[in-house]
């Protein structure tokens, strides 16, 4: 496997990035099924001045990708980190991350974050009302037979720093993660 730059993909492998981000969130109810989201959302991120990514080659296939945000100066956000179906399980992901982790931390990035909805019901969040302790709920959250992201990000080292209550429906929330790049300059 081969992690490269995405910028160094030619734009005819931006429908192979399009097929894999709809098979990788198939299971995901409103993640880009409709015709054409897939690709809006990757030439969309293709034509962000904010975004950067890599991809994950094997031979001349595409298996997967990450891109990430530069929303503040010190803190980019995850958007997205897919690999095909078929792939998974495989390392690429792990690798993927590794990959924008290193870069982020060259370009004096602190932190990297990310939300990791369950609209499907993937954790023991899903179909609770969580006010008015939304913070509260952090502590307990699992995953079900269903399986949630969330439980990958956390063998990363990132945690769950928030909980966005009903954004995607009513019981359907984001799951705010983030991990600090950089050992801490605080003393005790």
């Amino acid at each position: 496997m081969e992690i490269v730059d995405f910028a160094a993909l030619a734009p005819g492998r931006h429908s192979d990035a399009a097929g894999i981000l709809r098979d990788a969130l198939a299971h995901v109810p409103s993640a880009y099924n409709a015709p054409g989201e897939a690709e809006a959302e990757v030439a969309l991120r293709c034509a962000e001045d904010g975004w950067l990514g890599h991809a994950a080659l094997e031979g001349e296939r595409l298996v997967g990708w990450i891109g990430a945000i530069r929303t503040y100066s010190h803190g980019w956000e995850i958007h997205p980190l897919v690999v095909a179906p078929d792939c998974q399980r495989r390392g690429i992901g792990s690798a993927l991350m590794a990959a924008l982790e290193a870069r982020a931390r060259s370009e004096g990035v602190l932190a990297l974050f990310l939300g990791s909805d369950d609209d499907y019901g993937g954790t023991t969040l899903f179909g609770r009302d969580l006010w008015p302790d939304v913070v509260g709920h952090v502590a307990t959250t699992e995953t079900t037979s269903r399986g949630h992201p969330f439980t990958f990000y956390r063998r990363q080292g990132y945690q769950i720093v928030g909980l966005l209550p009903d954004v995607n429906g009513a019981g359907r929330p984001d799951i705010m993660l983030a991990k600090r790049l950089t050992p801490s300059r605080f003393s005790a």
